[in-house]
């Protein structure tokens, strides 16, 4: 281990801004690594309050020493984001000026309020995650490293290491996880953080193809129930068994049937039966917006009774036939047809945030779920992994007809069985 990686922290002074109260537990410990001398990118720590009095010159001071980088990263760092699953907030990338960081954090806070309120809504819920006030962000500012993430943590008596945005493999952009790095640094600087820090934690790092690797971010992971180090406190190997079925081959959820092409139908039905009838267009649009409306609280009432659910795809996109019908409906009236078709692009939002809340998606396999580094492999998912079950597209018409016939609703729990070839079963139970 280099020498460098053994320096003893410093005291803290008195001036410090990790010395303030609240200060996020992300950046007190990147802050705790950076003094302990891991190679820890230069990054700087803003409050809620550093925004609201506008006091930048520190971050003037570390954005002038990083003017050559032309974009940083602008990490999340609310006081009680360690009491949500990770990724709950944004991370985004953006120039390296004064403007570029409001801006991100801004970014950051709105998501808290549209694309991830279902998350934190679902966690304060099912989990216990406090109440909290979006406006009291702060933000951790970094120079933006372009390499591959990898995220470590230890399951039981061994480490875990999740890849995302290699450049490196034939299936660039999809993560993978391994217990056996590519790079064997990565093993013992990981063993070497959790000896420093003191507990069972999660470590980010970048690494370039140099062999350089960025310590970027830490969280304390000792309080998270993992299954398989349960298990291996209170198992003991033998010497053999006979079985028909494997286990964790088998899991059971409530699930939400969605169908969007009959959807559309239907709004594109009502569209023309209240046009055509007398009640003019402006009652059309209003009873259209209604019926998005309700589609809408359907999904989050449903998101919010279960903690973990699965979506049943009959059609999740639009036919894209249907939906230049819905979109260009009223055409002829553009002061009727904007508002719904402004309704449709937000309800496609409200879908897509719901999409990402289910751990279990079953659908034909052109549908793609985009995982990020935390929903692929973050200690949330130790547990509970999503799965994403597929048919193929050209057997779509087929296996729908049997999911009709089979006669799943909205509220029946699915059984699904992976079979000794890797086949997944679904059972309506």
């Amino acid at each position: 281990m280099p020498a460098v990686y053994k320096t003893r922290c410093r005291r803290l002074k008195t001036s410090d801004p990790m010395s303030r109260p609240h200060v996020p537990e992300k950046a007190k410990l990147i802050q705790r690594l950076k003094r302990g001398g891991f190679n820890v990118p230069d990054f700087i720590y803003l409050s809620a309050a550093d925004f609201d009095t506008r006091s930048f010159t520190a971050l003037e001071t570390f954005l002038n020493r990083h003017r050559e980088s032309f974009k940083v990263i602008v990490r999340s760092a609310h006081p009680a984001e360690d009491r949500f699953k990770g990724g709950t907030f944004d991370s985004l990338e953006t120039y390296a000026d004064l403007a570029g960081i409001i801006y991100a954090r801004n970014r950051i806070i709105h998501s808290g309020k549209t694309s991830k309120r279902l998350s934190i809504l679902r966690q304060q819920k099912f989990q216990n995650a406090p109440t909290i006030r979006l406006k009291d962000m702060g933000v951790i500012v970094m120079p933006f490293i372009d390499g591959t993430g990898v995220m470590a943590k230890m399951l039981g008596d061994h480490w875990e290491f999740g890849y995302c945005n290699t450049r490196h493999r034939e299936d660039h952009g999809i993560p993978f996880i391994t217990k056996t790095p590519k790079d064997k640094n990565l093993l013992h600087l990981s063993n070497f953080i959790q000896n420093f820090l003191g507990f069972r934690c999660e470590i980010e790092y970048i690494t370039l193809s140099d062999g350089t690797i960025y310590v970027v971010q830490a969280k304390d992971i000792s309080r998270f129930d993992v299954l398989e180090q349960k298990e291996s406190e209170r198992s003991i190997k033998l010497d053999g068994i006979r079985r028909i079925r494997r286990r964790r081959n088998y899991r059971e959820r409530p699930v939400y049937v969605m169908d969007t092409r009959t959807f559309y139908l239907r709004i594109i039905t009502a569209c023309r039966e209240l046009a055509h009838t007398g009640q003019g267009y402006a009652a059309a649009v209003d009873s259209v917006t209604e019926l998005i409306n309700a589609y809408e609280k359907e999904l989050r009432s449903f998101a919010l009774r279960h903690q973990r659910f699965a979506v049943l795809g009959l059609s999740i996109q639009s036919p894209d036939k249907l939906n230049r019908l819905a979109h260009t409906y009223f055409s002829d009236r553009p002061e009727f047809q904007r508002p719904l078709s402004t309704a449709l692009n937000q309800n496609q939002y409200q879908v897509d945030y719901f999409l990402s809340q289910a751990d279990t998606l079953i659908a034909k396999d052109r549908i793609r779920i985009n995982l990020g580094s935390h929903d692929a492999y973050g200690i949330d998912t130790v547990r509970v992994p999503i799965w994403s079950i597929y048919w193929h597209a050209k057997r779509h018409h087929q296996v729908v007809r049997k999911l009709r016939r089979i006669g799943f609703k909205t509220g029946d729990i699915a059984g699904i069985e992976i079979d000794a070839e890797a086949k997944p079963i679904v059972y309506r139970l």
